[in-house]
């Protein structure tokens, strides 16, 4: 009987950065695949906190937008087991999401080299592997939960093109719907007062000087993560550039001599 191998593959990014879409098309991609949405992990409405000085709740400080024991703990099991709770229910399919397809020639390259993969793994080393993509906005704030990461690939867009994402964005479903059933809608100015400054203070020790929009990497947390500046690249060229630096991850004991595997 084959033991499984359960490899994390961390998305993360800003809010609006494409990290939901990219772990969508690499869930296609990649057999045997499951996400993991941290949005899921966001603690109930009633505990989170007023900001002090907007008086709005804020949904986005490091601290107290995520259950991080909850989101840890669900983590460790599913590097253990390989799969998805059964009774962990996803908000994420009632948030509308915009389509920005692949070339055909991509997805079938890289289906087709993680196909092998995949037999390879079974048929030569008795492995089942099982890719769980961990898809959040704050996925590299917290140590513990990042280091249950095997591979990280990080987004970094602008604040512009994030503000005009997130203006486009209707409406957001957060782990469950406002208590009178309503759904959850940015107030005038929380981009400016509770977002982005959010988004700043849980990235700022990724980046020289805490600039997160054009520093330079740097720092532990940095070490060995992809960052790729989105917006500047096509969702073809975002998506094959982490195939390749999935594909680098060695899955199973590499036999002496052996050439490495190209797609």
């Amino acid at each position: 009987m084959a033991n499984t191998k359960v490899i994390l593959i961390g998305v993360g990014g800003a809010t609006c950065s494409g990290k939901t879409t990219l772990a969508k098309h690499l869930r296609t991609i990649l057999p045997n695949s499951v996400i993991v949405h941290q949005d899921d992990f966001a603690p109930p409405q009633e505990l989170i906190p007023i900001h002090p000085v907007y008086n709005v709740q804020d949904w986005d400080s490091p601290e107290n937008a995520i259950d991080w024991r909850r989101f840890s703990q669900f983590l460790e099991k599913v590097k253990q087991d390989g799969k998805m709770p059964l009774d962990h229910i996803s908000h994420d399919p009632l948030n509308e999401q915009r389509e920005f397809p692949i070339d055909p020639e991509c997805y079938a390259k890289w289906r087709s080299h993680f196909e092998e993969v995949e037999r390879r793994g079974r048929e030569d080393h008795g492995i089942e592997i099982t890719w769980a993509l961990v898809d959040g906005f704050l996925l590299y704030w917290d140590q513990e939960s990042m280091d249950q990461l095997d591979i990280r690939i990080f987004l970094r867009v602008q604040h512009d093109t994030l503000k005009e994402r997130r203006r486009e964005r209707d409406y957001y479903i957060a782990a469950q719907p406002n208590s009178d059933g309503s759904i959850w809608r940015d107030p005038p100015l929380y981009w400016e007062h509770i977002v982005w400054p959010g988004y700043v203070a849980a990235h700022k020790d990724m980046f020289e000087n805490g600039d997160v929009e054009s520093g330079r990497p740097t720092g532990d947390k940095m070490r060995g993560m992809l960052v790729l500046e989105n917006a500047k690249m096509s969702t073809t060229d975002v998506v094959n550039r982490c195939c390749e630096e999935i594909a680098e991850f060695q899955a199973f004991p590499q036999k002496r001599n052996s050439r490495h595997h190209e797609p």
